[in-house]
């Protein structure tokens, strides 16, 4: 039985792979500004819910906007940038 003749990958076996090694390059994200990147709606939420906590006296909504405000600090990706905002959430 022949190597080429399997249905496995023979195609690799005899040396005719298009690949190019020499021409790949790694992949680097694009670099985006602040002010393109998407909107934080946790961050949002933890600031309407904390504010609606703290006027009607519902401690179910500031329960809600601390759980928003953890989540909008775990993905957080701009640390220095989203600490003010995440500051101000957690106030």
């Amino acid at each position: 039985m022949k190597e080429g003749s399997s249905s496995g990958g023979g195609a690799f076996a005899g040396g005719s792979d298009p690949r190019q090694p020499s021409t790949a390059k790694p992949y680097a994200p694009p670099k985006l500004s602040p002010q393109d990147l998407p909107i934080d709606y946790a961050g949002f939420l933890a600031v309407v819910f904390g504010v609606v906590g703290v006027m009607l006296r519902y401690k179910v909504c500031s329960w809600i906007a601390i759980i928003f405000c953890a989540q909008s600090l775990a993905n957080m990706k701009n640390f220095e940038n989203d600490l003010k905002q995440l500051s101000m959430a957690f106030m």
